[in-house]
């Protein structure tokens, strides 16, 4: 038997992410992040924020993290919205 999982929010709405990354990544890089917005945070970590379509596309941006060797320190769920269709 497989084991389900519900989710508990709704997977249809954008949602707010922080990316904390330790070490400092230039304004160069916020396209390779998909618009995300980079802060240069104290203590040399880099925080990306900004909304995020969907769980692949969320993915996709870790694997992005992994695949440039970057150190990934925390992932956060700020905020979600309904989308503008709605």
């Amino acid at each position: 038997m497989v084991p389900t999982h519900t989710p508990q929010y709704d997977t249809d709405r954008d949602t707010v992410y922080q990316i904390r990354l330790d070490g400092h990544l230039t304004d160069n890089w916020s396209d390779w992040f998909e618009g995300l917005s980079i802060t240069l945070e104290e203590g040399g970590e880099t925080l990306l924020t900004g909304r995020v379509a969907d769980q692949a596309t969320l993915f996709g941006l870790l694997r992005k993290v992994r695949d440039s060797g970057l150190k990934l320190l925390s992932v956060t769920r700020v905020e979600s919205k309904t989308n503008d269709a709605e």
